[in-house]
């Protein structure tokens, strides 16, 4: 019997990351251009992060949805077919935003981040990174964005940062909040959150309801790719992208989403899986037709 084919998802830009220190795509021209790129090396869905559009300040957030409206229509007119995930990650309870642009670009698929982290990082002399930020995630919260994608017909895609926020998706599924079975990303490389260590991934399937459907989204450097090969082997779907790492393989730095999508394409064939397209994807996935 082989083996199911993987579904390819590339995180094209992130929300917070200095496009003046790193290269990431920021206006619809270049999100739209990365997307190409990483459709031509293999995937099937891009995760999309919307950013101020103003110039100089393309390293901040946007949750205006004529950005989310003139980014994926850019994504929609240049790689027709492509299935868009649509970022709902949001500090605080006014959902407004996010739900705006849900509403106007009605992605196939949307983040539901599924509970809430203390969202830490340290440098290299024990200072914070940033300031500690509570990513709150109450169940209210992702019940409302829940119910949300429901109304627009979007599949809620459940960001776990943790083993207990991946049990909740198992409750919150039960009860109905979410399909049943669930789609699953577990994050793992956050440095307060799960680490990206391949060795926990088979006890993290054993807390997941039969059927779910899952992918890894591995966060760091050279580490993430093991961690990519054991989830390709062990049935999961895969992710990656500039939001995730700079980094290939071997070390170097990538310059685009492209040949990370091309790196992350030969993990999955290596592990003996085929490489779905975006019309198996959406078979697989349970998508509304295009």
């Amino acid at each position: 019997m082989s083996s199911p084919k993987a579904v390819l998802t590339c995180a094209l830009t992130g929300v917070l990351t200095d496009p003046a220190q790193h290269h990431v795509p920021v206006t619809p021209e270049e999100m739209a251009r990365e997307a190409r790129r990483a459709r031509d090396a293999g995937a099937s869905i891009v995760h999309v992060h919307l950013r101020n559009q103003e110039p100089g300040l393309g390293r901040l957030p946007s949750w205006d949805p004529g950005v989310a409206d003139a980014v994926c229509g850019a994504i929609r007119a240049e790689v027709p077919g492509l299935l868009i995930n649509l970022t709902t990650g949001v500090i605080g309870p006014d959902l407004s935003g996010p739900v705006a642009c849900l509403e106007r670009v009605k992605p196939e698929l949307a983040a539901l981040n599924a509970g809430s982290l203390n969202y830490l990082k340290l440098r290299s002399n024990n200072d914070w990174a940033w300031p500690p930020m509570l990513f709150d995630n109450p169940v209210e919260k992702v019940e409302a964005f829940a119910e949300v994608m429901r109304r627009l017909s979007i599949v809620p895609e459940c960001e776990c940062f943790d083993t207990g926020i991946l049990r909740s998706v198992a409750l919150y599924a039960r009860r109905g909040m979410v399909p049943n079975p669930p789609h699953v990303s577990l994050v793992m490389g956050v440095e307060s959150g799960m680490p990206a260590k391949a060795e926990w991934l088979p006890l993290l399937k054993q807390e997941m309801l039969p059927g779910t459907h899952f992918q890894v989204i591995g966060i760091g450097r050279e580490e993430v790719w093991k961690l990519h090969r054991a989830c390709a082997e062990q049935g999961g779907d895969l992710r990656t992208g500039l939001e995730d790492t700079f980094y290939l393989p071997d070390g170097t730095k990538a310059t685009s989403n492209g040949q990370l999508i091309e790196a992350l394409a030969r993990v999955a064939r290596d592990a003996g899986r085929e490489v779905a397209t975006p019309a198996e994807a959406r078979a697989i996935l349970g998508v509304r037709a295009a």
